[in-house]
């Protein structure tokens, strides 16, 4: 049922050292991409700390890490390291001579107290790429508060267009803030620094805020804003609610989502529904709220794979909504290789994971292995430094 295990190649960034420094979602899935594809990555981990996102799932059977944690150390190292522990320093310096890019995601001012900066890093390599990810930045009165997504998103402006204008704001089961804004942003600015430094010798510091990734999100209603129109509230606009375009429950409980916005998608719509006589669209002008109304009802006249078939035929941009465990079965997934079987870093088998959604012809990801346990690189990386058996244990340690 799954796609097969995608082969070892050269990566597209193959040669590139990255040491992680990250926990939680950000930092972590930013560094797996360049994993994936073909960078060089260790993730450093403070030795006892609990991490909310790797614990998040029960342990794989004989592997030491959850499944969020096997996911998200894909193709990494890993290593134990108390960067509080005297000689700690010492050994950061030392990685850093030999490494391309450091990714950190702790509070502003942490790597100070550490002795860690980019500037004091930047005099061993001075071709360190060096990306700080925080949830309001380095700078600014809010730059040492502390922060989840559903906080980014209420800071943002996003959140109070969401929502029902009865029901407030609305969550999705995501972690916009983190991914779409924190890793995607991170990831951009890195190569982006990588390509710079390849013209100019130059390194340079990265500074990524997940509160400022979010407000562009605003879009559209955003820039129409600063043009000169009023603010958007939950169910307003275009795209929030506020017309057609919306999500529809269907007669056993399942539900539709409804994009016909242009004529032509609208016009589909219209046919499928049973209601030719409104392909003008002059309906919407006159009674919008009337159309949805109708709309609703005739959606719950009929199943949820009722309507699939009946759209699967119709193209008016409306999909059923999926379940997980939909989306693993469905067909079109699988060809793309969504959900990859990824060999277990210890012993035989495969584990189901969730894919690299960067498609490349020459360089395509690479599935090496799935995430060992948190340090488990502890002693092959730092004896490679000189250090002691002693020296190791202390290090390790909390």
């Amino acid at each position: 049922m799954m796609t097969d295990t995608i082969k070892k190649s050269t990566g597209a960034l193959e040669g590139l050292k990255v040491l992680d420094f990250t926990t939680l979602l950000p930092g972590p899935y930013a560094s797996m991409v360049l994993a994936d594809l073909g960078a060089e990555v260790l993730h450093v981990i403070g030795p006892g700390r609990y991490d909310l996102v790797t614990h998040w799932s029960p342990d794989l059977p004989g592997q030491g890490t959850g499944g969020v944690g096997a996911w998200l150390g894909r193709n990494k190292k890993s290593l134990f390291l108390n960067l509080k522990k005297e000689g700690a320093v010492e050994v950061v310096k030392k990685l850093v001579a030999d490494y391309d890019i450091i990714l950190e995601q702790f509070r502003p001012g942490v790597m100070a107290k550490l002795g860690l900066v980019y500037e004091d890093l930047a005099k061993v390599n001075p071709g360190l790429i060096y990306c700080s990810i925080t949830g309001y930045g380095q700078t600014g009165p809010k730059k040492d508060r502390a922060g989840h997504d559903i906080n980014y998103l209420a800071q943002s402006g996003i959140a109070a267009s969401s929502g029902r204008k009865e029901g407030g704001p609305a969550l999705y089961n995501f972690q916009i803030a983190d991914v779409a804004s924190g890793s995607m942003n991170a990831l951009v600015g890195i190569l982006a620094a990588v390509i710079h430094r390849q013209n100019t010798g130059e390194g340079q510091y990265i500074d990524i805020a997940m509160a400022d990734g979010l407000v562009p999100f605003l879009s559209m209603d955003g820039a129409a804003f600063l043009a000169g129109e009023g603010p958007v509230g939950p169910e307003e606009g275009l795209l929030n609610g506020g017309g057609i375009y919306d999500f529809y429950e269907t007669k056993d409980g399942g539900y539709m989502s409804v994009g016909s916005l242009e004529g032509k998608f609208f016009r589909a719509l219209c046919r499928a529904l049973g209601y030719p006589e409104w392909e003008d669209g002059k309906i919407l002008k006159e009674d919008p709220e009337g159309v949805k109304a109708a709309f609703r009802a005739t959606f719950r006249t009929k199943s949820r794979e009722e309507w699939t078939a009946i759209f699967r035929e119709t193209d008016a941009c409306v999909e059923a909504v999926l379940t997980i465990d939909e989306v693993i079965k469905d067909p079109h997934y699988q060809e793309r290789g969504v959900f990859p079987q990824v060999p277990l870093a210890i012993g035989e088998g495969q584990v189901t994971q969730l894919g690299n959604p960067i498609r490349m012809t020459k360089t395509p990801p690479a599935y090496v292995h799935a995430g060992y346990p948190e340090g488990y690189h502890s002693r092959e990386v730092l004896s490679t430094l000189g250090l002691s058996k002693d020296e190791i244990e202390e290090l390790s340690s909390r």
